[in-house]
């Protein structure tokens, strides 16, 4: 009995204390953050120019991170929202909407009035009600030097069926974060851990709440047992039974002053409503059968149709005081939560290539190592070590993991118009970290996400989709070769960095016909072609000042004032000169 009651003092204290930190990161977070809400706010004004809905055939989205990509409830389609880019100088943020038809294999950017503002690291779910709705929970925005976030608070909804965006104000909600999950169980959405991070402090979060889809209303649970410490990044999933398993996910933890300990979490616990209590839950912790993935964070999650969790790529980070290198993925494990075991997902390949290893064994005993011709059935996964020179000479190594039987090559034909008919190339997406994955049709799609060489950070725009039921082999619908990516330095010249600038703005993923046209909006005031950032800044920044202060009241500190004018600037002038580029011939 003793010991009990001293458990849950000790519980007690660890909240007063997760508590503290939070009131303590929102203190010091909250002067950083008011900063970039005008950058923000100015973004949104951009927004405001959209006055009706507009679909525009487009290529590919360019590269992302952190998105959010999900199927439409009741049409071939998948939804992409949202994301993050990096090259090298500068990060981009995007609230930008593509559909992607699966039946006929192309693109639509879908411009709708009055859409989220820019984000990454959020939450979407879809829910069949009224014709299809996608909710959206959350996220972060940095700015463009990467030095500064804010954490979303926000709820909005996308109406699929009316094309319409909608702010969702209700109070009681989790406050502002990323790295969080959601999932929608009967008619709530339930949201779990994530973390808020500013320049100087971070939280992370194990707090669970609900948000009803018929009062709109949000509550906090406080599920009895012991459940997660705080994380961000991990599984979860509804179970068959209806109970919602939470796996693995990164927290990191100050050890000493200016030094941080990260952890890669690899416990799994169930949430589970207890019968008959209204609103009560209570957690679990659980230990599955079988071969779970590997130490990582950074990994993709989606449900397979028999409600199957699946696990793809992530990262195992090395961490030292001084450095930290990383490990990437591209195997696939499966939680079978009916049996309570995990397996690692082995591909079968090719119906003809696998009697062509039959009849021709003994002919090369070194296919069972050939990356394009597929595995032997050989019992351990296969470990393969590729060198990228990248563009300062520096040669990386980057380890990959195969599964034996994972190595595939041309797929047999399927249905008529449809994308797994597209062409393949025999390859399986490379490793990475913070892809989108989305399950539709029994089809698993795999988009963008990123992987380390070096210094230098390779974005993926690449789009993969693999069968689950025949567990075949993976197909490439849209092919990118990591080498084609622009990744600019750091330059100490301000002739070089101004050219720099204008070539990564290249990148920002707007690149319909019409972004000229938009560009003559954004130009207030007019950048003149080939002028520089400081030129421009010196004849406008009284206007920025001006817009600046009202925004900001008149009892905003004039450094203040100054900052963010400046920070609208840079903001106005990236992507004037962005449109000047698109407009060239």
């Amino acid at each position: 009995m003793g010991k009990k009651g001293k458990k849950e003092k000790k519980g007690r204290g660890a909240e007063k204390t997760a508590a503290k930190m939070e009131k303590k990161v929102s203190k010091r977070s909250r002067k950083e953050e008011e900063d970039l809400e005008a950058l923000i706010a100015h973004f949104q004004t951009l927004d405001a120019k959209k006055t009706q809905v507009t679909e525009t055939p487009c290529p590919p989205p360019s590269p992302r991170l952190n998105a959010s990509l999900s199927a439409h409830p009741e049409k071939d389609e998948l939804i992409l929202f949202g994301g993050e880019y990096f090259n090298g100088q500068k990060t981009f943020m995007y609230n930008e909407l593509y559909v992607y038809s699966i039946r006929k294999d192309t693109w639509t950017k879908v411009d709708i009035p009055g859409p989220p503002p820019r984000r990454c690291a959020h939450q979407a779910v879809v829910v069949p009600q009224g014709g299809g709705q996608l909710w959206v929970f959350g996220g972060e925005f940095a700015s463009p030097d990467g030095e500064q976030f804010y954490h979303y608070k926000d709820l909005w909804v996308l109406h699929l069926a009316t094309k319409t965006w909608e702010q969702i104000r209700s109070t009681g909600g989790p406050s502002g974060r990323s790295g969080h999950r959601m999932m929608a169980w009967k008619r709530q959405l339930i949201l779990f851990g994530g973390f808020h991070e500013s320049t100087r402090d971070y939280i992370y979060y194990s707090d669970v709440y609900t948000f009803s889809l018929d009062t709109f209303l949000w509550s906090k649970l406080s599920p009895s047992g012991p459940g997660p410490t705080p994380r961000s990044g991990c599984v979860m999933a509804v179970t068959p039974q209806g109970s919602i398993a939470i796996y693995g996910g990164y927290s990191k933890q100050r050890v000493k002053k200016d030094v941080d300990k990260g952890t890669q979490h690899s416990d799994m616990f169930l949430l589970k409503p207890e019968e008959g209590g209204e609103g009560k839950w209570t957690w679990t912790r659980i230990n599955p059968s079988g071969v779970k993935p590997t130490s990582r964070s950074g990994f993709s999650v989606a449900v397979a149709p028999n409600h199957q969790i699946l696990v793809f790529g992530g990262v195992c980070d090395e961490e030292e005081e001084e450095s930290l290198e990383g490990s990437f993925f591209n195997d696939l494990y499966i939680y079978d939560a009916a049996k309570s075991r995990w397996f690692s997902a082995q591909l079968k390949g090719p119906k003809s290539e696998k009697k062509k290893r039959r009849r021709g064994r003994a002919e090369d005993p070194e296919d069972a190592t050939e990356g394009e011709n597929g595995g032997s059935g050989a019992p351990e996964p296969l470990e393969v070590i590729k060198e990228v020179v990248s563009e300062d000479g520096t040669v990386v190594t980057i380890k990959q993991m195969l599964t034996p039987s994972g190595l595939g090559v041309q797929p047999p034909p399927n249905a008529e118009d449809s994308a797994s008919e597209a062409s393949s190339t025999g390859q399986e997406p490379c490793p990475r970290s913070n892809a989108m994955l989305a399950v539709k049709h029994g089809l698993l799609y795999v988009y963008g996400g990123m992987f380390e060489a070096g210094d230098r950070q390779v974005t993926l725009s690449d789009l993969y989709c693999l069968d689950l039921h025949k567990m075949e082999e993976w197909k490439t619908l849209v092919a990118m070769d990591p080498k084609s990516q622009e990744w600019l330095e750091e330059s100490d010249s301000e002739e070089d960095s101004s050219s720099e600038e204008e070539g990564a703005e290249g990148e920002d993923g707007d690149q319909e016909e019409d972004s000229a046209e938009e560009g003559a909006d954004l130009q207030h005031p007019e950048v003149a072609r080939g002028e520089q950032y400081e030129e421009y800044l010196s004849r406008t920044e009284q206007h920025w000042l001006k817009l600046a202060r009202n925004h900001m009241g008149p009892d905003a500190k004039e450094k203040k004032v100054l900052k963010v004018a400046q920070a609208m600037a840079k903001t106005c002038f990236d992507d004037a000169v962005q449109d000047i580029a698109q407009a060239r011939p």
